[in-house]
């Protein structure tokens, strides 16, 4: 399963704010931003400093996509 971020992007978009001014108003290392842009598992400190700013909850700014190949395999197995 794999994380994105595609609704956080989207979020700033909307609130005309940019990745930089995020990381500055969440007090945000350059490291988990980085890694936010990869799409990489950051802690839920750094989720929970960025629900603060923005005042919204994890829903709003992520969501997890099932492998292909294990949603695939689950398939099967049921039938």
């Amino acid at each position: 399963m794999t994380v994105s971020y595609k609704k956080l992007w989207h979020m700033l978009l909307d609130r005309d704010m940019k990745k930089k001014d995020l990381q500055e108003a969440a007090g945000l290392s350059g490291y988990a931003m980085l890694k936010l842009g990869r799409d990489e598992n950051v802690t839920t400190e750094v989720l929970g400093k960025i629900c603060g700013v923005l005042n919204c909850t994890t829903d709003d700014i992520m969501e997890f996509i099932p492998d292909k190949k294990t949603a695939d395999d689950k398939a099967k197995s049921i039938f």
